[in-house]
């Protein structure tokens, strides 16, 4: 008889690739990861692992194993989750994420919404970008994550998720008091073709959006600063630094010294939830769902 927890094991080791990220995964140590791992190859009486370098690999065994333990996993958590469903309680723990001014502008309301209204269920949050929101959501390390996309590029979701809208966050130009287009009533991203931008790290998901944006308008952007926190973004604008986008959603109070005004292009990102497919009948993932968006109604 297979153990459950060993496939769970192994099924770690596959996804993170390493007994440093299983074991990270799985929130225990090294040796446990490895002990798992001495006792289900006992079991199975196969080898599972090989040494590769310093680290390890998955025999053609393993691998076999991993794709099934892959699926029995899942059909744990559909059984669960029905479970779950036909208790019809919102109960045991919630683990989301939130891309950090989705974490600021939701998550207060929304959480404290949800400890209010379901004293049984224990919710862990974290602050995550959206790409490595999914991944984890996908290796079953999150039950739900907050993401976004942007109204002229998605975000591509691998298959088995389930994703929820939250609400579309309207997006503006923020500038310094004195710029000279700090006075109109909109303003478009062909006009800043000579500013310096102040943008979000490289290779993430917005500052990737903003470079293909401005690049579709011809322009080549300069950019001047990277930060990843909106309010971060918005102080350099105060210090006359440059000019960057600024979503509705987690930007309040604007800083003295900084005016946001509207685009011709009226900019939306798009904010949405999603979580597994084999979790979507859990009370617990649909109470969550529906304080976000009341959360989101809140906004001003």
């Amino acid at each position: 008889m297979l153990n459950l927890e060993r496939l769970r094991t192994l099924d770690a080791l596959a996804r993170h690739g390493s007994v440093s990220g299983a074991a990270e995964g799985l929130h225990i140590t090294t040796s446990a990861v490895s002990q798992q791992m001495a006792k289900l190859e006992r079991e199975v009486g196969q080898q599972l692992l090989a040494k590769n370098g310093r680290g390890v690999r998955l025999t053609d065994a393993g691998r076999l194993l991993a794709e099934h333990a892959a699926r029995i996993l899942s059909q744990v958590a559909l059984a669960q989750s029905d479970l779950e469903a036909q208790r019809g309680q919102v109960v045991g723990e919630l683990r989301l994420s939130a891309f950090p001014t989705a974490a600021r502008g939701l998550f207060p309301v929304a959480l404290a919404a949800l400890r209010s209204d379901h004293p049984a269920l224990r919710v862990r949050s974290c602050e995550l970008e959206p790409e490595h929101a999914i991944a984890g959501v996908i290796r079953g390390d999150l039950d739900l994550a907050v993401v976004l996309d942007w109204y002229n590029k998605p975000m591509p979701l691998p298959d088995g998720l389930v994703k929820a809208s939250v609400l579309d966050d309207p997006a503006d130009v923020a500038l310094p008091v004195g710029h000279r287009l700090a006075d109109r009533d909109e303003v478009d991203l062909a006009e800043f073709a000579e500013d310096e931008w102040i943008t979000w790290g490289e290779g993430e998901f917005c500052h990737e959006w903003l470079m293909f944006t401005l690049r579709s308008k011809g322009i080549e952007p300069v950019i001047g600063h990277r930060a990843a926190e909106t309010h971060t973004q918005l102080g350099l604008v105060a210090a006359g630094l440059g000019v960057c986008i600024a979503p509705l959603l987690g930007r309040h109070p604007v800083p003295e010294g900084v005016v946001t005004v509207p685009l011709k292009q009226r900019v939306r990102r798009h904010v949405y939830v999603v979580w597994r497919a084999d979790a979507d009948r859990r009370p617990s993932i649909r109470a969550a769902v529906e304080a976000l968006r009341r959360a989101a109604t809140t906004l001003g």
